[in-house]
């Protein structure tokens, strides 16, 4: 695994880097001081596999700079890493392609696995966003979302309790395909993981 820290804090980046290493996920790591400099970097490493980016830098920063790296490379996940707690500033980094939120606050523990959630597929949502009241918007009824027929059949693989990697078989894909097309499902259904997925689905009566 390929990972990407984006922060403008240098002992933070090399404090990240340690934890990675250490961990096991098998990781190897890049550094960026700004967003630029790891737009640079996507662009000359294809081999990315995940980046874990700060909200709040100098220059490029908050959502546009998620949506940045989502138009440098659709397939290349975001989990944002950021001291900010606020729900507001979680919703918009999610909403802007993010497919995690992590505060700077939590366990180091909470940012591994939130990596590894990631990578398989699904998306990682702050417990601390299950007390934030909700927007207006989002009280009232959601209208089935348009899934694509590739999206409708992963998604019936998904409530059958099937793996990214059988799901892959089954549909003839690789596994990479399948992870992004599980993120999309996730994006368009609004929901953090699978088990949700496949629960909205049947509440929407899409499978």
């Amino acid at each position: 695994m390929k990972v990407l820290i984006v922060d403008d804090h240098p002992v933070f980046r090399a404090g990240l880097t340690a934890l990675l290493l250490q961990s096991d996920l098998g990781a190897s790591v890049l550094q960026a001081r700004d967003a630029e400099e790891a737009l640079a970097l996507v662009a000359a490493n294809v081999d990315l596999d995940i980046v874990v980016l700060d909200l709040f830098m100098p220059g490029l920063a908050g959502p546009a700079a998620v949506a940045r790296f989502g138009r440098a490379r659709a397939d290349l996940p975001v989990i944002v890493l950021s001291a900010s707690e606020d729900p507001a500033e979680v919703r918009a980094a999610l909403a802007a392609g993010a497919l995690g939120y992590v505060a700077k606050s939590a366990a180091e523990r909470t940012l591994l696995m939130a990596i590894a959630m990631v990578l398989d597929g699904d998306r990682y949502i702050p417990p601390f966003m299950l007390y934030a009241p909700a927007p207006a918007a989002a009280r009232q009824p959601p209208a089935a979302p348009a899934l694509t027929e590739r999206q409708t059949e992963i998604l019936r693989l998904l409530g059958q309790g099937a793996s990214n990697k059988e799901i892959a078989r089954t549909l003839a894909l690789s596994e990479r395909t399948v992870k992004a097309h599980v993120t999309a499902v996730l994006t368009r259904l609004a929901v953090a993981n699978r088990t949700q997925a496949a629960l909205a689905a049947r509440e929407r009566k899409l499978i």
